[in-house]
């Protein structure tokens, strides 16, 4: 019997994203989702966050068995490519459709062949190296979504994953209420539960509420109806379908991933649309526009998405007048002006758009505070570890939990990188491992930092100068008038008076430099045009200089 078990979250603990858990009995381990994050507005040309798995690369004494995925969103499974990358070979245990999702990730970075991948239904229990995780099914607002019960000498550990209770699902597949009712006699020593809503009171709508409010806007619109949402919301997709079917529409997808996935949808028998209903994009413009409905990514405003590129007029599909556009997600944290600006831009174009809430279009997947009190009811855990969530979401949670009658000393609020561990003395938080976001920005993984973001955003702000001079190699004085060059600061060509200070700063600092070096010279020039900028436009432009020696 190990003496310890320790549970790390590597990332989702104090952020919403980058779900990724560590679980540990002496030197065997395994992992429950490796997700990614969207970036917030101030992470320039970052494309997403992968979790900090450094620290675990680090340690030769650590024997990983595999990864448990709870569903198929992005941060549960975004990040699978760079960890397979970092552990080839490693086992990757998901339901069917969580599996079809990571394959076509696997697929596309040809790393199909150096994983083995297992899938399992709801309710199977999964032998894992020295690990048995019971998992249990749960509503969430993709089909196929999972949590655990991982079994210790201790009692069991219940991780949750995401998930809300549902009792009119669109796929039919309730709650597993039994089992969670079954691991409480047994003995719950952890319950791991998702945090996203535990500052919203009362209990999450079922995902058939949107059936209604679509079939309003069907029968309302005049024209195409284009529909945006997460790729991989495969439930969300067939709501549509049907909708389309019953009001006589054919359906195209836009978006390279939305045409994956639905591919993978279809083949998998998860997606049921008619054949004859499906059209190609290109050929859209040959059907009447009250026949058409697209499905396409960037509900969150991605700049490369299908949405963000039609709002702007950079995608094939030209906004139309008249067209319906439904907007079916909800913003994710820190996306909220983005999508904003996004939807007023496709109201400028002439559409019609429909989100949340005025329409509802979208409700959230993720248990409210009522829903959250049914999840310590049912497992009724001797503690309650929040997950999946800002602080204040987790610090929410144990405010409710506490209301709820467990003793607030047995609900352990801590972030990412924090080590829990669980022993015969009882549970007891341990050290904070090191950690931070790893930057992904194009085939760049980690090579992004900080320092890099702040000089990106200084760059969005204020611009740049770059001040370009030739000195005598032997004197260093000035040779020919300097050059000035400026982006993003000011239009030089109409900024005359400006020009000339610069100028004459250039020219006074060469002169005073009286033979300092060529480094030395630079500085000097940067410092000084920067404090003339500062002053003249109290603004702060990034100034770069070039002295040539002649």
């Amino acid at each position: 019997m190990p003496e310890t078990i320790r549970i790390t979250p590597i990332g989702g603990l104090g952020e919403v994203g980058k779900n990724m858990t560590l679980f540990e009995m002496g030197r065997d381990a395994i992992i429950v989702d490796t997700g990614i994050m969207f970036p917030a507005n101030d992470m320039f040309g970052v494309d997403y966050i992968i979790p900090d798995f450094r620290q675990i690369t680090e340690r030769d004494d650590l024997k990983i068995h595999g990864v448990l995925y709870t569903h198929g969103h992005e941060d549960h499974i975004g990040a699978v490519t760079h960890v397979i990358e970092q552990w080839p070979g490693l086992h990757l245990y998901g339901t069917k459709l969580t599996m079809g999702l990571i394959e076509g990730k696997l697929r596309e970075a040809n790393l199909i062949g150096k994983t083995q991948l297992h899938v399992f239904e709801a309710g199977d229990t999964l032998e894992v190296g020295p690990f048995t995780a019971e998992s249990f099914h749960v509503c969430h607002s993709i089909p196929g979504c999972v949590g655990f019960a991982i079994n210790t000498p201790y009692g069991l550990v219940v991780h949750t994953g995401d998930y809300k209770f549902d009792n009119t699902p669109v796929d039919g597949k309730l709650p597993d209420y039994a089992r969670l009712a079954e691991f409480s006699k047994r003995g719950v020593k952890l319950l791991m539960a998702d945090s996203t809503n535990a500052e919203v009171p009362g209990w999450t709508s079922s995902e058939t509420v949107i059936d209604a409010a679509f079939d309003r806007v069907f029968r309302e619109a005049k024209s195409r109806i284009i529909v945006a949402t997460f790729a991989s919301l495969i439930s969300r997709v067939q709501q549509v379908v049907e909708a389309a079917k019953k009001y006589n529409r054919k359906i195209a997808f836009a978006g390279h991933s939305m045409k994956r996935n639905v591919d993978m949808a279809l083949e998998l028998g998860i997606l049921d649309v008619p054949k004859d209903m499906i059209v190609d994009l290109g050929d859209i413009d040959s059907l009447p526009p009250r026949k058409v409905t697209i499905m396409a990514t960037g509900s969150q405003g991605e700049p490369s998405a299908v949405l963000s590129r039609m709002a702007s007029g950079r995608h094939k599909i030209e906004v139309q007048e008249d067209d319906t556009i439904i907007v079916s997600s909800h913003p994710i944290p820190g996306n909220e002006e983005t999508v904003s600006r996004i939807i007023n831009d496709l109201l400028r174009r002439g559409a019609d758009v429909v989100y949340d809430p005025v329409e509802q279009v979208h409700v959230s997947g993720h248990g409210k505070q009522e829903d959250m009190r049914m999840m310590l009811n049912l497992t009724r855990p001797e503690n309650l570890l929040p997950i999946h969530g800002e602080l204040r979401m987790l610090k929410a949670h144990r405010k409710l939990a506490v209301e709820s009658g467990m003793p607030e000393k047995n609900v352990f609020v801590v972030e990412n990188g924090t080590v829990i561990e669980i022993s015969q003395r009882g549970i007891r938080v341990g050290e904070r491992l090191p950690g931070g976001y790893v930057f992904v920005d194009g085939h760049g993984v980690g090579d992004v930092g900080r320092a890099v973001l702040r000089d990106r955003e200084i760059l969005s702000q204020d611009g740049f100068v770059i001040l370009v001079v030739d000195v005598d190699r032997r004197n260093h004085k000035l040779l020919g008038n300097p050059e000035i060059i400026s982006r993003g600061f000011v239009y030089l060509r109409e900024a005359n008076e400006l020009l000339n200070k610069i100028d004459g700063t250039v020219k006074g600092t060469v002169k005073k430099a009286n033979g300092n070096s060529r480094r030395a010279l630079q500085e000097s020039l940067e410092d000084n045009v920067a404090q003339l900028l500062y002053s003249e436009t109290r603004r702060r432009p990034m100034i770069f200089s070039v002295v040539n020696e002649r």
